[in-house]
């Protein structure tokens, strides 16, 4: 016996261990860091050209009403991560680099349970390449929760160069070990996402590759680092100018959209196209520098420019092309949906908040009608249908109400004209509000004892 047959008889040995079937698909979920619903072709941009991703919606379905579970980065990628609000988790805001701000000893804690965990324990191969943010420890490092592979950044962003924190550390990691690498990161990520597909492409893998634009700081391809260790935010950071962080922003975006064409391009090359679902959204709305397309807002904010993103889903064969669905979803539905299409339980112990979005792609059902929320700092909202609650948000006193259907600027508050509506939507959001506080993971107050 030769030692490849050896290998692969080994191989196919221990997937039939662990159950693995022919027919599982492969999964690429790819996720934007602050991209708004309007910085793509396909959502509508002039300004940015994105042919790759526009040519990946043209394939599958564009989702025009598909909402990040949260308004900034950390807590959307809690939710992700679990399939759950994100508040169970005790993640409900982010996680800063700078020790000295409450939520820097915070993370994804150990007894939460993550889409790669579960994939992994049903025979896929994990990995992670890119940002990762929910955690600086190494208990919360990704491959504590189910990644076989991670090599990017804890971070919430990273100089795309010198790979410096914001805090002036540097953050590059191979799986659990600091390892800085040359290049940019965009590139990085790409490379060793082609490479974990090319090596993973005759058995069942889920490939999360969390890419770093368009988020700060603002460098495209062609520029220079301007973080050095130990200097946080640098001069040359502070003093880029409006023009060249708009010119950098289209760049990043463009170059971002370079690097997926690359992993479509590997997925037909390993002839893996038509058994892979590929996922594409961003974490939250965009920054004023972006475009959030006819939606008010921005990240950090409640209005539908804070958390509607765009999202595409992709799956020759399997959901029909140039397809445009209206469903409301959410991130939360990522974890619900992969592990539908897989073939596997949801975890009985840990109910997820999310559904599955397998039927609704591929154009075979009606989405439920369901109710969303939100919460980011005081402000609340809920979507319920066509209506949207706001509460809490920056100068408003009192609980506003939109018939987005009629008004999707959020611009017309109904809240006078409909109380029996508004009075049932408050009691739910103040049940939700109960309901994701009760039992939620306790994060620590101090820097976690490390452990190896």
């Amino acid at each position: 016996m030769t030692a490849s047959y050896r290998m692969a008889f080994a191989m196919a040995w221990m997937l039939a261990a662990v159950g693995y079937s022919e027919d599982q698909p492969r999964f690429v979920v790819i996720m934007a860091d602050d991209l708004g619903y309007g910085d793509l072709g396909c959502y509508g941009s002039r300004r940015i050209r994105t042919p790759r991703l526009d040519r990946l919606a043209a394939g599958g379905v564009r989702l025009t009403d598909f909402h990040s579970s949260g308004a900034v980065c950390s807590p959307t990628r809690a939710g992700l991560m679990t399939g759950r609000y994100q508040q169970r988790a005790g993640i409900p805001a982010v996680i800063f680099a700078d020790p000295k701000r409450s939520t820097h000893p915070h993370g994804l804690q150990e007894g939460e349970t993550t889409f790669a965990e579960v994939l992994g324990q049903n025979g896929y191969a994990t990995a992670l390449f890119g940002k990762w943010h929910l955690g600086y420890y190494p208990q919360y490092n990704p491959v504590r929760h189910g990644f076989d592979e991670f090599r990017g950044y804890v971070s919430g962003n990273v100089d795309f160069f010198s790979h410096v924190d914001q805090a002036g550390r540097l953050d590059w990691w191979r799986d659990g070990q600091l390892e800085d690498e040359a290049g940019y990161t965009t590139h990085l990520i790409t490379r060793h996402a082609v490479r974990f597909i090319e090596t993973n492409s005759q058995g069942p893998f889920c490939l999360y590759v969390a890419y770093e634009p368009p988020h700060y700081p603002y460098q495209g391809p062609g520029d220079a680092a301007i973080r050095k260790v130990g200097e946080p935010r640098g001069a040359a950071e502070r003093q880029q100018t409006a023009k060249s962080k708009r010119r950098a922003y289209r760049e990043m975006v463009e170059e971002m959209d370079r690097g997926v064409g690359e992993l479509l391009d590997t997925l037909r090359r390993c002839n893996i196209e038509k058994e892979t679902l590929v996922l594409f959204f961003s974490d939250n709305g965009a920054t004023p520098l972006g475009s959030n397309g006819p939606w008010r807002g921005h990240k950090g904010q409640l209005w539908e420019g804070g958390h509607r993103v765009p999202c595409i889903a992709s799956w020759p064969g399997r959901i029909p092309g140039n397809q445009t669905c209206n469903a409301l979803a959410t991130t939360l539905d990522v974890m619900p949906t992969l592990l539908a299409a897989a073939g596997i339980q949801s975890p009985q112990t840990r109910p997820l908040d999310g559904c599955d979005l397998t039927n609704v792609f591929a154009g075979s059902a009606e989405p439920a009608r369901r109710r969303v929320f939100w919460g980011h700092g005081r402000a609340r909202a809920m979507r319920e249908g066509h209506w949207k609650l706001l509460r809490g948000a920056r100068r408003q006193t009192r609980p506003q109400l939109f018939d987005l259907s009629q008004d999707p600027a959020e611009r017309d508050d109904r809240a006078s004209a409909e109380p029996v509506r508004l009075a049932g939507m408050l009691m739910a959001l103040k049940e939700w509000e109960q309901a994701t506080k009760r039992g939620a993971t306790p994060q620590p107050d101090q820097v976690p004892a490390i452990r190896r």
